[in-house]
């Protein structure tokens, strides 16, 4: 077929599955809430289809990112404008929706490593996440969070550096005490 608009969309198949649970983990992290992250996900891809493969070709994960990193931002905060009472369900989402590395989860050190990131500043968890758990460049978080790429390397470095500082802290605390 031509390329009027009726065309196949292979390479829209493509990016689908292999981006859409990475897109929906991502966006669950944002929204917390796993149904919102899916609708994310899915006008993300809406967006997509409407895109030239060419228009793309060399940014297409940014540019996923990206779209789907401000459709989840505006789907919380259009809820937190029609429910401002309502608490997020974050820890129903996260048992509704496993994800693969929650597999080890249960590993005492990588809950604590969760926790600690969990406690730092938003945009230093989105950093890090985007790096470690998506395995993105410091160039590709930079164009989906709009920061400088020296601000990205600042913050994964001092967020990791401050997880570990907490890490030790809490291992020496846990050395002093005394057993029973």
């Amino acid at each position: 077929m031509s390329r009027n608009g009726h065309a196949p969309r292979h390479w829209v198949a493509t990016a689908l599955r292999r981006y859409e649970g990475r897109l929906v983990q991502y966006a669950q992290r944002i929204t917390g809430d796993a149904e919102r992250a899916r609708d994310a996900v899915q006008e993300t891809f809406l967006k997509l289809c409407r895109e030239e493969e060419q228009s793309l070709d060399g940014h297409l994960v940014q540019w996923l990112y990206t779209v789907c990193r401000n459709q989840a931002i505006d789907l919380r905060r259009k809820e937190s404008r029609m429910t401002p009472l309502a608490e997020p369900p974050v820890l129903e989402a996260d048992l509704s929706q496993p994800e693969p590395w929650r597999q080890v989860e249960d590993d005492e050190s990588v809950s604590r490593i969760l926790l600690e990131l969990d406690r730092l500043p938003h945009n230093q968890q989105e950093c890090i996440r985007l790096k470690l758990q998506h395995g993105l460049s410091y160039r590709e978080i930079s164009e989906i969070t709009e920061l400088s790429v020296s601000n990205v390397g600042f913050l994964i470095h001092t967020g990791l550096k401050r997880i570990r500082e907490r890490l030790q802290r809490n291992d020496q605390g846990a050395d002093r005490q005394p057993t029973n």
